[in-house]
């Protein structure tokens, strides 16, 4: 299974008895709008609805940080996913959250896990059937594991300050990232960590929603001014648009990539870190 598939592609598959369909749709606060009333209103056809905003560590005052392993894998097997299931994750979020629901299962340990190129939106488009309510789960076993070899965390990025070994690319709003528009935590200075560059998540898609793909995925990232050499660390606000440049990133065949889960809400927050505008 590819790491992106089409909406067709899914239509043909659904109903097969390793494939699991996930709605990751997450909004900003304060949006208006609620992510699991939207899901019972209408998804796809099996689809189970995975909260990603309550699949976080509650013990954390940083909004979005991975929850433990044994968190994790409770909330997929209630999910009724488990090993050896090939998963494709879907949004209908402008935070294009599937991703980061993409590169959590991966961390995670699912091994064939898939975004829907464009998301509900082009699946409603294109007329495909919708089931409505909640869906009937059966529990299966998800292993317990964890990989954070690709997470980064405050102390690694003080360290990448002075080493430089990795090159930063943040997906805020260049408004956010420049420090000329206010941060959503109104707590929080905006502007961006010294060094990075700034390509905004929304950047890597088409005007219908769907991914850009090889030359024009190349150029969005070129474009940035990061240095594609070097290993990258990916980082936003808190963690959600950053996976959305580590899922780009990985479609141009870059492995080398890794993401900060504190981001800006974890960096801003400290007096001690420094900060750059402009």
């Amino acid at each position: 299974m590819e790491q992106l598939v089409s909406t067709e592609w899914l239509a043909n598959e659904l109903g097969a008895s390793d494939l699991r369909v996930i709605d990751a749709t997450l909004f900003l606060p304060g949006s208006g709008r609620n992510p699991a009333a939207e899901y019972e209103g209408g998804h796809i056809p099996g689809a189970v609805f995975m909260d990603l905003a309550e699949i976080t560590d509650s013990s954390s005052d940083i909004p979005n940080m991975l929850p433990t392993a044994e968190k994790f894998a409770s909330r997929m097997q209630s999910l009724g996913l488990g090993d050896g299931s090939r998963i494709v994750v879907y949004d209908d979020s402008p935070l294009k959250s599937a991703c980061r629901a993409w590169w959590m299962l991966t961390i995670f340990g699912a091994h064939e896990v898939a975004v829907l190129d464009g998301g509900l939106a082009k699946w409603k488009a294109e007329g495909r059937a919708l089931d409505t309510g909640k869906e009937t789960l059966r529990h299966r076993h998800f292993t317990v594991w964890k990989d954070d070899s690709a997470v980064r965390t405050k102390a690694d990025m003080l360290s990448n300050l002075h080493s430089k070994d990795a090159a930063v690319l943040d997906a805020r709003p260049a408004g956010r990232f420049n420090g000329s528009d206010a941060e959503p935590n109104a707590a929080l200075p905006s502007g961006h960590i010294p060094g990075s560059c700034n390509l905004p998540h929304g950047s890597l898609f088409n005007d219908d929603g769907t991914w850009k793909t090889g030359d024009a995925l190349s150029a969005a990232f070129s474009g940035s001014g990061v240095d594609l050499s070097k290993p990258m660390i990916t980082t936003c606000g808190s963690g959600m648009t950053a996976s959305v440049l580590i899922f780009g990133l990985k479609l141009m065949g870059k492995e080398d990539v890794s993401l900060y889960d504190g981001s800006w809400s974890e960096w801003a927050a400290d007096s001690d870190t420094p900060k750059e505008s402009a």
